[in-house]
């Protein structure tokens, strides 16, 4: 029996507005929410740039795919760390349980919406710049997404009609 793919998954560069458009997205659905880089913080009982400080950024990535792996819910909006899309095994879970929706955002936008890069908490190499991770991480949100939804200019309600308009159009 083929599984229900109820969810939205939504990945994209830190600062592309997962966590911000997830919630409006999730209201406007009458879904859950779930961020999960709060459920790494939760499970992990501090931060990520603690972990990160602790036990390096691979410790983290590790991290995040055990709780990708444990996701088991239905009619939520999902939104992921950045760095989600380094686990195969994670993503392919995620792609059974829901559709995986890119937010692009231009590296030039990115720049101006992150003030913290380097203590944010992302699973970075320590010299890698935001131009390195983005030019790294572009094309692996591309491989998983099923749809793509740009978020350079709109507002959040705007990039929720997007999304809102493509899944309608992709489960047609």
């Amino acid at each position: 029996m083929k599984r229900l793919r109820s969810n939205i998954v939504l990945v994209g560069m830190p600062g592309s507005g997962k966590s911000t458009v997830g919630v409006i997205l999730a209201k406007l659905l009458s879904y859950a929410f779930v961020d999960t880089d709060f459920l790494i913080q939760t499970s992990q009982k501090c931060s990520l740039q603690d972990i990160i400080d602790r036990d390096g950024h691979v410790a983290l990535r590790k991290v995040e795919e055990d709780v990708l792996l444990n996701i088991d819910n239905h009619n939520h909006v999902i939104a992921t760390g950045g760095s989600a899309v380094y686990s195969n095994c994670g993503m392919a879970h995620l792609k059974t349980i829901g559709i995986v929706v890119f937010l692009e955002v231009d590296l030039a936008s990115l720049e101006m919406r992150i003030r913290n890069f380097d203590m944010r908490g992302l699973a970075k190499r320590p010299e890698q710049s935001l131009a390195d991770l983005f030019a790294e991480r572009e094309p692996l949100y591309k491989k998983y997404a099923d749809l793509m939804v740009n978020c350079s200019a709109p507002t959040q309600e705007e990039v929720c009609a997007k999304i809102i308009e493509k899944i309608e159009s992709y489960n047609r």
